[in-house]
């Protein structure tokens, strides 16, 4: 609709940031008014993240290939770690077993951010909205930085002709691959919902939340704890090995994981004040 209407992204911005609030006053603290936040948050991020993308010949005059290369050839000892993985293990024109278990592990992620805020809910309620809080400055922080600092993944670097000789291989999107055949003709319409930015590799969100995810479940529950990290580490070679993020990609976002977890202490005490005036707002509109 913002597309189609032509509608100014600021105004756009505006009202997804105000839904989060809104909805914070109009609904009574309980579990319901929880997920609307955490929704309405989400769908403010999607939005964010997208809207750098609705020009795409502005955002590639713009957009930040060469570092991320140099900083994994520096990693990788003279090769992307990207090109050496795939060459090792991959079998040409095919998407192995591992490759489809590393594959659904990247879509697993759609869910586990949000699944793990979920598990502090229902195990410790009054923990949830600090582990909300934390979880979503890192998306939100993460979108900010995509549109201050655009940068292209392996895949897309390797396509437009970014690596040059010294890779003695493409970077295949085994992802791309594999979802073509497993998912039909839904691949494209899932794509397109999931996608949306291709110039958003630094830092790695998908890194990011998935560090923070494991680390709010094991201040819950050790056993879930060890099952996020779990993941997370899975996830780290899962997003170099298809090519989707370098690994200097997941360096920022785990040092972006690490900024928010140390910087959350010196934040509770505006936040509760902020969390105060909410219910007091949300006590009169109810009364």
């Amino acid at each position: 609709m913002r597309r189609r209407l032509s509608l100014p992204r600021g105004a756009v911005l505006a009202a997804g940031v105000a839904g989060p609030a809104a909805a914070a006053v109009a609904l009574p603290r309980n579990r319901l008014r929880y997920v609307g936040v955490c929704a309405l948050q989400m769908w403010a991020y999607v939005a964010a993240y997208k809207m750098p993308y609705d020009d795409p010949e502005r955002l590639l005059g713009r957009v930040r290939v060469g570092y991320p290369i140099a900083a994994d050839r520096i990693i990788g000892l003279g090769e992307i770690p990207s090109t050496r993985l795939q060459r090792r293990f991959a079998r040409p024109g095919r998407v192995g077993r591992f490759e489809r278990v590393l594959v659904w592990s990247h879509w697993m992620w759609f869910m586990v951010p949000h699944a793990s805020i979920a598990y502090v809910l229902l195990r410790t309620p009054d923990r949830f909205p600090s582990a909300a809080a934390r979880m979503y400055a890192v998306f939100d922080t993460g979108a900010v930085l995509y549109w201050m600092v655009p940068t292209a993944p392996p895949w897309w670097a390797a396509a437009n002709g970014h690596l040059g000789e010294l890779e003695p291989a493409r970077v295949r999107r085994m992802m791309l691959e594999y979802g073509e055949r497993f998912w039909g003709e839904r691949w494209s319409d899932l794509y397109d919902v999931l996608g949306g930015n291709p110039l958003a590799a630094m830092p790695s969100l998908h890194f990011a939340t998935s560090l923070m995810a494991a680390r709010l479940l094991a201040e819950t529950d050790p056993v879930a704890g060890a099952v996020g990290w779990l993941y997370a580490a899975t996830l780290g070679l899962t997003l170099v090995y298809l090519g989707e993020h370098y690994a200097a990609d997941l360096a920022g976002g785990a040092a972006l994981a690490e900024a928010v977890r140390r910087i959350a202490p010196h934040l509770a005490a505006p936040a509760a004040g902020v969390a105060r005036t909410v219910n007091a707002l949300q006590a009169r509109a109810a009364g």
